[in-house]
């Protein structure tokens, strides 16, 4: 989806059968009050993303009321825009700041907070909360542990991640494209869209994900190879920076052979292709410096003729404010596998989001009570879609109407896959591409899932890396240098920074993974 104030980022969770089960439990949990862990008072701070929904403080207040009376204590957001958020929910765990949570993830610095002693480790606490642990599987507590240890409540609405596209179904039926099965057709309906010539730019791109147009994770969403074989999931200490490929056959001999994003022909291919979208104004021109906010006023304002979707059935709910400014638009997803649905990509179903608890200045037990009451239908519904009659209806099939702008960063706070509704809006592509993301059947456990690399042996490498990579491989990202001089550039730069440590690192705890895993 476009991004937006009720959309995510970006990797999820893992076992069929347990949604099935975790949707009866909860529904025992519909009403009441929640587990507790004793009494608490006072005000659950928690720092999300994003910027506070319209009719927020109505909402709020209901919220309060409810949460007042069922358990003693009330909730207050402090919202910091994503294009901040990274450095700013840092800075609030380093100055020892008072709030209960906050989301985190290892692409943001959840590894960091981690091993600084910043979380509070819940590995112990989820099984107290009968309503919360009625939302999570098992399999998803296992899949986003570390070693063992659970730092974080998985905030997932769907079994697996894949990125893909939205495109405007109006547009491409207007210029022939009223199917698009692969990737070269996608392709072809990006240059009709550009040989129309009405002002729509094809796609449109913000500046915080420039990797995602390239390495396979396991689409790259332009990269074509990744389209035809997803079975590659590219790594990075601390989930972001420097990227390497590992050996596609590690779990058959042991090595993981980590190699440079640069060294794969598929990712150096989709940057020299990148590199002429952004010549032939395919993609947005002042991509690298667009915020998210900026992205998604432009995209309800009807500029972009396609965008970043993810397969968390939320790419539709831009529909009737899209409608707005273009009265006939019409949405639909577009999953490019050479494969169809029944390509069976390779997934960690690791969370993207995960609530947090702050160990050195929050409070664990009102922060568990929270996401317990959050687990219970009638809770949730109302801090994820607002005030009923208010704000939204419920419709049939499990699925509401939005009567307003209001939108909430679920998947910051309340995300349970067992307790989502769709939304009215929702197109039949999406919701088909929804479904098939819900089956844990349709993926493969990718070799490394639940590998996270321990940055503390290359901190400083990683450190340098990352400046390296904002500096050289981002403007590769969004095409707007030339690729091999670039990478001439980037590669230097890399050496000087210490890639070949981190590539040694990679490659010896990745190995000592599949040791243990054998």
């Amino acid at each position: 989806m476009i991004p937006n104030s009720s959309v995510s980022r970006r990797g999820f969770l893992g076992l069929a059968g347990g949604l099935g089960a975790a949707a009866a439990l909860a529904g025992c949990g519909t009403s009441g009050s929640s587990s507790t862990g004793g009494a608490v008072t006072g005000t659950s701070v928690a720092v999300l993303p994003s910027t506070a929904p319209a009719t927020w403080n109505a909402v709020l207040a209901k919220v309060n009321s409810k949460l007042k009376s069922d358990l003693g204590f009330d909730l207050d957001a402090q919202f910091i825009n994503w294009s901040n958020y990274q450095q700013q929910s840092l800075l609030k765990f380093t100055a020892g700041e008072k709030f209960d949570s906050a989301l985190q993830a290892l692409w943001l610095n959840m590894a960091q907070l981690q091993q600084s002693g910043s979380l509070a480790d819940l590995t112990n606490e989820v099984a107290k909360y009968k309503n919360l642990s009625a939302t999570l599987p098992k399999k998803l507590l296992e899949s986003n542990s570390w070693d063992g240890k659970l730092w974080g409540i998985p905030q997932v609405n769907s079994a697996a991640r894949v990125q893909h596209f939205v495109i405007r179904q109006d547009i491409a039926d207007s210029v022939g494209f009223s199917t698009i099965a692969d990737f070269d057709q996608l392709e072809q309906f990006f240059y009709a869209v550009k040989q129309k010539n009405d002002g729509t730019v094809a796609y449109g791109a913000a500046s915080n994900s420039g990797y995602l147009h390239a390495l396979p994770v396991p689409t790259g969403m332009f990269n074509a190879s990744s389209w035809e074989t997803p079975d590659t999931i590219a790594r990075a200490f601390s989930g972001k920076g420097m990227f390497f490929l590992l050996a596609k056959d590690a779990a058959k001999t042991g090595s993981s052979t980590p190699k440079a994003f640069w060294d794969d022909e598929g990712i150096v291919d989709t940057l020299h292709r990148i590199r002429k979208y952004y010549n032939d104004g395919i993609i947005n021109a002042d991509a690298l410096n667009t915020d998210a906010a900026t992205l998604k006023s432009q995209w309800i304002a009807g500029k972009y003729a396609a965008g970043w979707a993810m397969t968390d059935g939320t790419a539709s709910n831009s529909l009737s404010t899209l409608q707005k400014a273009v009265p006939k638009a019409a949405l639909a997803n577009i999953m490019p596998l050479t494969g169809g649905l029944s390509a069976k990509p390779n997934q960690t179903f690791q969370a993207d989001n995960l609530v947090v608890v702050n160990s050195k200045g929050g409070n664990l037990d009102r922060t568990m009570q929270l996401q317990d009451w959050l687990s219970i239908k009638e809770n949730h519904d109302l801090i994820t879609y607002g005030i009923e009659g208010t704000d939204w209806e419920p419709a049939d099939g499990n699925k509401f109407k939005p009567l307003n702008d209001y939108a909430f960063p679920g998947y910051a706070l309340s995300w349970r896959s067992s307790l989502e509704r769709k939304s009215m809006s929702i197109s039949p592509t999406e919701e088909k591409i929804f479904d098939w993301a819900q089956n844990f059947d349709n993926f493969t456990l990718d070799p490394f899932a639940s590998f996270i690399p321990d940055t503390t042996p290359v901190k400083q490498q990683v450190a340098a890396m990352s400046n390296v990579i904002t500096q050289f491989a981002n403007p590769l990202f969004y095409g707007v240098v030339d690729v091999e001089d670039q990478l001439d550039k980037l590669k230097k730069a890399a050496d000087g920074a210490g890639v070949a440590k981190l590539q040694e690192e990679m490659e010896k705890q990745a190995n000592a993974h599949l040791k243990k895993q054998a």
